[in-house]
This record gives structure tokens, sequence and C-alpha cells, in this order.
């Protein structure tokens, strides 16, 4: 039997999703509680690996099993010996032909970001922070030249294992809550598939260009260097969260969890 889960995280404690020696990575924690469940070794597959300090609200996950339990009893069973920053929000059996990855249409993720003078508390590790004003038009302007099939080079880690680092923009939207100065922002990003670091580069221009250290056009002029050295540092990984991956409907599989309301 094939299983589908939806699973959501907290990432600050972690070093990110896929599997080390430490122990200390979600994929760790997941298969762990799925093991002792099945009562046997259970490997899985993601849709989308994230880095350390990442947040996931829809990570999609899939494995082989034998053993037989009923769908809420995935659910139920395997959060019971889950850390309370981890957990499965749905179980779907699925064909054998599905693929979490490969079968994926789209990813998406969102940035959170605070504006404000003053540093996050409450929300601290769960957004990012700047406290210099932000220029909406001029972020959403530079946005939109990354929209399309591109080349991201300019935008991906050194350590990013993509065969290649053309990717198509589906989309991204820019919308802020609040008054300037003291406002939430939320960046969501949808493509095709997405290189090592690269929204955490795409964020570290947008915000330079918010803050009026570039002018909106020298996003294009990023792009199209494809070097890593002409874009802007890597932003901070605490406000982004993975959204999940996007399915043909044919395949069933919830599009939503209840974290997506929660989220600025």
């Amino acid at each position: 039997m094939r299983l589908a889960l939806g699973i959501s995280y907290n990432g600050h404690a972690y070093q990110g999703w896929q599997s080390q020696s430490s122990g200390r990575t979600v994929q760790d924690q997941l298969e762990g509680a799925l093991s002792k469940l099945a009562s046997c070794r259970v490997s899985t597959l993601c849709a989308g690996r994230t880095d350390a300090g990442v947040h996931g609200l829809m990570q999609v996950v899939h494995f082989d099993t034998l053993a037989s339990r009923d769908l809420p009893s995935w659910v139920r069973g395997t959060n019971a010996n889950l850390p309370r920053d981890i957990a499965v929000q749905w179980a779907h059996e699925v064909p054998p032909e599905f693929h979490c990855r490969s079968s994926a249409l789209a990813r998406r993720y969102a940035y959170v970001l605070l504006e404000s003078p003053v540093r996050p508390s409450v929300e601290s590790q769960r957004v990012g922070w700047v406290f210099r004003s932000l220029d909406e038009q001029a972020m959403q302007q530079a946005a939109r030249q990354l929209l399309g099939e591109h080349d991201f080079t300019s935008f991906r880690a050194s350590a990013c294992q993509a065969k290649s680092p053309v990717k198509t923009m589906n989309q991204i939207a820019i919308t802020r809550r609040g008054e300037p100065g003291a406002a939430y922002w939320r960046f969501e990003f949808e493509a095709s598939a997405f290189l090592h670091h690269m929204i955490r580069n795409i964020m570290g221009c947008l915000i330079a260009i918010g803050q009026g250290k570039h002018t909106p056009e020298w996003m294009s002029q990023v792009l199209q260097a494809k070097c890593r050295d002409a874009a802007a540092p890597t932003f901070a990984p605490d406000g982004l969260y993975f959204l999940g991956p996007v399915y043909a409907p044919h395949w069933g599989l919830p599009t939503r969890t209840a974290a997506f309301d929660w989220l600025p």
C-alpha cells in the first residue's frame, strides 16, 4: 500500500528536512514515529526539502508499507510519537504511480516579514524582520521581472544539487497588513520548482529594492547576470513557510490545512 501524508512543522529546532546523522531533522522525527506505529522501518520521500529553520504548513510525503492501519490511525498514532512542533495533518491512500515529488505540478512558499522599529517577540523565529520602511510599488515592479521561465543561477546557493537552474515562476504575490513602519508583509511564491536558497536570495533582493538601496530594474540585472555574487545576501530563514506542492485534482489530495488561515 502506498500512503501520502500531509505534514506541518515549526522548523526552528531542526536542521532542515533531510535526514542527517544527528537525527535532528524533520524527516528523522517523522520516520521514527511512523516506524513505531508500523512496527517496521518506514522510509519516506518528500515533495520539497526545506532548510534549517524553515517551516512547513503542508509538506507532502509518500511511503510504501505492508502495515495494516486505518487512515485515522496513521494520523493520530504517528502524532502520538512526534514532538509537539511536528504533526501529521492528513493521510490518504494513493495508487502506486503517485510520487510526491514528480507528480507535483508546482510548489508554493510564503515568506512572512515584520516591518517594525522593534524586533519580533511573540512571533520570534516565525517571521523575518526589517526595521526600515518598504516601498510596496517598487517591490511589486521588481517581482514582475521574475515571472516566467528563467535561469535563476543568480539566486542559487553554491550547494544546490538541482540538475538545471531553469525554473518557471508562475506567481509572486505581495500583500501588507498594517501601516507603514508597523506591518506584516506576506510574499507568496509559486513556481515549477525552487533552487536551494532561491526564495531567501530573492527576498534579500526584494527587501534591498523596497528599502531604496536599488531601483526595481536592478532585479532584472541580477537575473540576467546568472551569477550569485550579483544578488543580495541570503535573507533569514525564520519567516519562510513551505505551503506545499500543487497536484492535479484526480489524486484527490487536500490543498490546504488549518494553518493556512493562521499564517498572516
